[in-house]
């Protein structure tokens, strides 16, 4: 099952193990239970911290647990072989196991082991999606730091009669206590913020015993990121509010026009940019979402920013770097059938319609990308585009277009997606030219239709926005509000990429640092120096 390189690599990591681990595997006579019973004694042989059994008695074949040796009632379960992007939630269920400390704060823990009640998880993941390991780690975090939890990972294509029956077609997908409890990505604080109902209270409590900040920044994607290290570089207090530190680069497969970095995927380079921030004196507020600007009355004064938990936060100057998110389509059926037949994520959700006829709305270089990664999968693919012709580079057109299972239909504007109650079944188009109408019969419509900035917040603050919502900028970042600076995917910028991002966020810092030398008060200045 491993090969050379990844056994000794494997057996690196596992040298950290403190405490003896069992593996206990419940197998059947199939092909995939041979596989994981390999893969367990190729574990097993190297650390003799591991002892691989395979006498459980578990339904879900195959399946395996990993508990601590001395703790038999802490464990996490997999069903299924976590191969692909699911190996290092492995690497990393055997470590904690084992006694090895995770990276998150004693906070974090200590809330964990404080949860009350009785939590049953079951999760559904696939091999090639992205955003699963965030939810696979923090579940098996969680159920190897508490008794009360228990949970079970399970890799859909393993099960895919399961998956068919729980109406699964969308992951990550988590049920607890057998109901749907969460649709997509999550850490581990927030599952916690959605079990522990007293957090956004402690979480409000503590963001408003913060004394003001020089400079704070509203969003933790490339250009946020960047403007903090730029600040925190200058000497100034500097903080980060986020709602979901990374941004939209955390949905974001494959990354390869990011400079110097031939390859990276929006995960890692979202992690990258954690691990830069917080190595400069940065306050990261994650999970902190804004719902009030209000600008201070005169230059170098406080700005405030009011949370949505209540808590309010100040500052001399902003940074508004909140980014932008995946437009929705806007026709009946796509909010009813969301993660029931209606995705934006082929990466994530592409395996599970395996066979199956899908529909890819945008003919952009996202939707064209789509299209031909789905159409590996999928049974057949159909392109719609409201334009009289594709957008996407030339090089995608021709890979599309030499694909058999692909048909592609332009000036086709996308009316309703169409279901029988549970799931979709098909979508209705019609022929700008033409005016006809048009159904087509499938399982899976992906939209790919480009981004919102979110600004919504921002309305009602006197900031200048334009009809699509973007924060109108000059050629410093800065707005109509003094003191106050946007940078991003958010802003009327061009060309919304994560290395335009960054050097966008980078000048506003750099704007920042002017305004506030130039406006706060001498003696201020002076002090941080």
């Amino acid at each position: 099952m491993l090969d050379t390189g990844m056994k000794e690599q494997l057996r690196q990591y596992l040298a950290n193990l403190r405490e003896p681990i069992e593996l206990v595997a419940s197998l059947g006579d199939d092909k995939r239970s041979d596989d994981t019973r390999d893969l367990l004694n190729e574990i097993a042989e190297l650390s003799d911290k591991v002892e691989a059994q395979f006498d459980g008695t578990d339904e879900r074949k195959p399946s395996f647990i990993i508990r601590r040796a001395s703790d038999a009632q802490k464990w996490v379960r997999f069903a299924g072989l976590p191969m692909g992007h699911e190996f290092t939630s492995l690497v990393l269920a055997l470590l904690w196991a084992g006694g090895h400390p995770p990276k998150v704060s004693e906070e974090v823990l200590q809330q964990i082991r404080d949860l009350e009640g009785d939590f049953n998880f079951e999760m559904y993941f696939s091999l090639s999606c992205h955003n699963c390991p965030d939810v696979v780690q923090a579940l098996t975090l969680m159920a190897l730091n508490n008794t009360r939890i228990n949970a079970t990972l399970i890799e859909g294509g393993a099960f895919q009669e399961e998956v068919d029956s729980r109406g699964v077609m969308a992951v990550p997908a988590t049920f607890l206590n057998g109901e749907m409890f969460a649709s997509g990505k999550m850490t581990v604080e927030e599952v916690l913020a959605k079990l522990d109902t007293n957090a956004a209270a402690r979480a409000a409590a503590k963001l408003a015993e913060k004394d003001p900040f020089d400079v704070l920044i509203v969003g933790g994607g490339p250009a946020g990121a960047a403007a903090g290290i730029y600040t925190a570089r200058k000497g100034f207090r500097t903080g980060i509010a986020a709602e979901r530190f990374g941004g939209q680069v955390q949905d974001t497969m494959s990354i390869e026009n990011f400079i110097s970095v031939k390859y990276t995927e929006g995960p890692r380079l979202a992690r990258d940019l954690e691990d830069h921030v917080r190595e400069n004196d940065i306050d990261v507020m994650n999970l902190a979402e804004a719902e009030t600007l209000i600008p201070a009355k005169q230059p170098g004064g406080w700005h405030e920013v009011v949370m949505k938990n209540g808590a309010t936060l100040k500052a001399r100057a902003l940074i508004l770097a909140t980014g932008a998110r995946w437009r929705n389509l806007g026709v009946p059926g796509e909010f009813e059938y969301r993660n029931r037949g209606v995705a934006y994520c082929p990466h994530c959700d592409g395996p599970l319609y395996k066979g199956k006829r899908v529909a890819v709305i945008g003919g952009g270089n996202s939707g064209i990308e789509a299209a031909i990664d789905l159409a590996n999968i999928v049974g057949h693919v159909t392109v719609l585009e409201f334009d009289s012709k594709l957008r996407a580079d030339q090089v995608l057109q021709d890979k599309l277009r030499s694909m058999p299972n692909v048909d592609i239909h332009l000036s086709a504007q996308t009316t309703e997606v169409t279901g029988d109650g549970e799931r979709v079944n098909g979508l209705v188009y019609k022929n700008r030219e033409t005016g006809e109408e048009h159904r087509i019969e499938l399982e899976g419509v992906f939209v790919q239709i480009g981004l919102v900035p979110n600004t919504e917040w921002l309305k009602d603050s006197g900031l200048e926005l334009t009809k699509y919502g973007e924060i109108v900028v000059d050629s410093h970042c800065a707005t109509n509000l003094t003191g106050v600076f946007a940078a991003g995917d958010c802003t009327t910028v061009p060309f919304k990429q994560i290395v335009i991002a960054m050097g966008e966020g980078s000048k506003a810092a750099l704007s920042a640092f002017d305004y506030i030398i130039r406006n706060a008060p001498a003696e201020e200045i002076a002090e941080a120096a």
